[in-house]
């Protein structure tokens, strides 16, 4: 079956998942097939000092971010597109509590960033997606990811995360503007990555985002997604500290 296709069916699924006991996923939109720039006022992502110290690689499987010491004892496997709105509400929630525990050193994160909410198309989560993998190449993807998801347009908004937007982002990640980086965000150097990472989304069998797993076991909650509290206790639930 064609990614496309699997991608088209996969945000009608999104739209109707459930987490815990309430509805919270990501709705189709347009993934900003129009490449333009919407104006927009830069907002700090939480634990911004904390994440500019994390190192990030890319793993054996060439699509998949490892953010934190590769040996550290117990992984928390995270499943994001960019334009999720959602994915945004775990990343200044949930999020904030693993980047500290990923600074701990006993935890350690492995990214797939999905793009299906452009439906197939090249638009905003393409787009986005490709930076976070140029910012990863500059040794900033964790750092960056987190600014991208603190400034996320409104979803399915016509020009998400226009090429402009992206780079004016970029200019609040120190030392991540520079011309390997500008080039790859203009020409979608990293397209190809974007495909394969949303196809080992869609091959996960996983039907929404976000979508955390603790080891093998997905968390459901959303005080345990979309609060940093909630998201400690979980780790602290599954023995991950």
């Amino acid at each position: 079956m064609a990614v496309r296709r699997v991608a088209r069916t996969l945000t009608a699924v999104a739209a109707a998942v459930l987490i815990g006991t309430g509805a919270a996923a990501c709705s189709g939109g347009d993934g900003g097939k129009d490449s333009g720039s919407a104006a927009m006022t830069f907002k700090a992502p939480a634990a911004a000092d904390v994440l500019a110290k994390l190192p990030a690689k890319l793993a054996d499987d060439g699509t998949t971010v490892i953010v934190g010491k590769p040996d550290a004892p117990h992984t928390v496997k995270v499943y994001l597109d960019p334009q999720c709105m959602y994915c945004a509400k775990f990343e200044l929630g949930g999020g904030e509590a693993l980047a500290k525990a990923i600074e701990g050193g006993k935890v350690k994160a492995e990214y797939t960033v999905a793009s299906f909410l452009d439906q197939g198309e090249t638009g905003g989560s393409t787009r986005a997606a490709n930076a976070m993998r140029a910012a990863l190449e500059q040794g900033k993807f964790a750092e960056f990811a987190a600014a991208v998801y603190a400034n996320q347009p409104t979803e399915g908004s016509k020009g998400a995360f226009g090429e402009e937007d992206l780079l004016k982002i970029a200019d609040k990640v120190p030392g991540l503007r520079g011309a390997a980086f500008d080039k790859a965000v203009k020409e979608l150097t990293y397209k190809d990555w974007v495909t394969k990472s949303n196809k080992a989304f869609v091959d996960s069998g996983l039907q929404g985002t976000p979508a955390v797993l603790l080891g093998d076991k997905q968390l459901q909650t959303k005080e345990g997604l979309f609060t940093a509290d909630g998201f400690a206790k979980a780790l602290k639930d599954a023995g991950f500290n």
